[in-house]
């Protein structure tokens, strides 16, 4: 007899993007269902760096400095030609004053399951491992999946909503025939896991770059733990051809090694090695109806700044708020298209950026040899000791300049004379010694009054709590100078935060019209 499971949200998948949907949905109070066709989390490392942006959101559910404490903080890159130092970038303080985690942390994909997996389960919800997606059907009123369970048996689920967090290969992607288009590089990388006895300074990774070949070296966590990253361009022409029998031996990425690096020594253990193709694709839609698409299920690109675990991350963090508003009858559906119009686009820009990144790296055309060979040693080592340069490049690298300008949950008027925008992360800064962020943690809009001190708030308290104290809470903050220096302005403001911290609106005056008129975009309901 089948059994049928009644639920708010079926979560397809439990790889980082399927368990930060779950992490988000606790913390906004929605019941769900998650299952995976994989006995349990990977224990294997596979990605690698988890940036400043995905460590905000992780620092809103209290696992920030756990991740920290089990991580590798990057402080220096060495660029090394023909086995010599070439260049060395400080990386310290990368992010300067941009967040309250202005680093590049390793803190592999492995490490990253287990602790949202604990996290579930320290909040009585569990994964349901060797399970897999048998079909599903949508109608007005909701959805129906079937799933099968390793002995065979098979479940029903019913739902509100369903979320494909399942991979590159996505059942539920196919199932719900989205097109998935792209290109393959034509062109063979290793990914391997090894100890290695490195003479090489503390938290430091090494780029070697060849003439037709690269090797990245990067510090794990635990004594003498490497993990190597590279091309095997002996193999360009097989790939192309589009050949399956690429039979490749690590004996073949030691001898590519010590061609790099001569004076590299022998390698230990491999705990893990690999080789794969890289593809730069997109589905055509993240959702369709009721069901939905996140992390690699909806995009793919190149591994170029470590980009993919985190952008599944935050596909995740920019649906849950959605789907907890609309489930909780306090937002209209309609709210729920704005997923699809601002991670489609999100996706689109990184795919173009991470292409072109990656192309620069592991090209092979005699003008980015030119460039990697003799325009960036000297470049990148100029620009790295410099605090405003590396402040210009940390947004880009850690997401945090990712915005929603263009969204039409971006009201535009009045933002004008700011240096912040509408669709504009809500920037980072102190607020009497402590975290801006601590005052954010509550999973609900936030209202910001910057004031001179000559303006009580009271009355707006009040008719806040009255009208909206379900949805939005009321920060008072002083006009200190770093907030008159971020925003460009010296007089009182009022912004509006969306639940994932994103700026819905920014002016010098407010006005409940203004609010509410806002909201009534959002399909977002008053108190009754």
């Amino acid at each position: 007899m089948t059994t049928v499971t009644r639920t708010d949200v079926i979560i397809v998948g439990a790889g980082p993007t399927g368990l930060s949907l779950a992490v988000q949905l606790i913390r906004y109070g929605i019941d769900f269902q998650i299952f995976d066709k994989k006995a349990g989390i990977t224990d294997l490392s596979k990605a690698l760096v988890v940036h400043a942006r995905t460590m905000e959101i992780y620092d809103q559910v209290g696992l920030a400095q756990t991740a920290v404490a089990g991580g590798e903080i990057v402080q220096k890159t060495v660029l090394m030609h023909d086995g010599k130092v070439s260049a060395r970038l400080d990386f310290s303080d990368f992010g300067g004053r941009l967040s309250p985690f202005p680093f590049l942390l390793i803190f592999e994909q492995s490490k990253n399951e287990r602790l949202l997996n604990e996290y579930l389960q320290h909040h009585a919800k569990a994964v349901q491992w060797q399970t897999e997606l048998e079909s599903l059907t949508q109608n007005a009123d909701g959805v129906t999946a079937v799933i099968k369970t390793v002995n065979g048996e098979t479940q029903t689920l019913e739902a509100q909503y369903l979320v494909g967090c399942d991979g590159a290969s996505s059942p539920t992607r196919h199932l719900l025939d989205l097109k998935f288009e792209g290109s393959t590089y034509p062109r063979l990388f290793y990914v391997a896991d090894v100890e290695l006895d490195l003479p090489a300074d503390e938290s430091t990774f090494y780029a070697q770059l060849g003439q037709d070949a690269f090797l990245l070296m990067l510090p794990m966590s635990g004594e003498k733990h490497w993990r190597l990253i590279g091309n095997l361009p002996e193999y360009n022409d097989r790939v192309a051809a589009l050949a399956d029998d690429l039979a490749v031996t690590f004996d073949e990425v030691e001898t590519k090694l010590k061609q790099l690096v001569p004076q590299a020594p022998a390698i230990g253990t491999v705990r893990w090695f690999s080789t794969y193709k890289v593809h730069t694709r997109r589905a055509e839609a993240f959702s369709l109806d009721r069901c939905f698409l996140a992390g690699d299920a909806a995009h793919m690109h190149t591994p170029a700044g470590g980009q993919g675990m985190n952008t599944g991350i935050q596909d995740a963090y920019n649906l849950a708020w959605k789907l907890a508003l609309v489930l909780k009858n306090d937002a209209g559906e309609d709210l729920l298209a704005s997923y699809n119009e601002e991670r489609l686009a999100n996706a689109n820009h990184l795919l173009q950026t991470t292409d072109r990144a990656f192309e620069f790296a592991a090209g092979n055309q005699w003008y980015f040899r030119f460039l990697r060979d003799k325009i960036l040693p000297s470049l990148a080592s100029f620009i790295t000791q410099f605090g405003a340069a590396k402040e210009f490049l940390f947004p880009a690298i850690s997401q945090i300049g990712l915005n929603y300008h263009d969204s039409s949950l971006s009201e535009h008027q009045g933002d004008t004379e700011f240096a912040v925008k509408a669709g504009d992360r809500m920037p980072y800064f102190l607020v009497d010694g402590a975290n801006l962020y601590d005052l954010l943690r509550a999973p609900k809009f936030h209202l910001l009054a910057f004031s001179d001190g000559t303006h009580h708030d009271r009355d707006l308290r009040l008719e806040l709590e009255r009208k909206y104290g379900h949805l939005i809470d009321l920060n008072v903050i002083p006009l200190y100078p770093p907030v008159v220096e971020i925003f460009g302005v010296d007089r009182p403001f009022y912004l509006l935060l969306r639940p994932d911290c994103y700026i819905g609106f920014i002016s010098t005056s407010f006005s409940w019209s203004k609010l509410q008129n806002y909201l009534l975009h959002l399909s977002v309901m008053e108190k009754c």
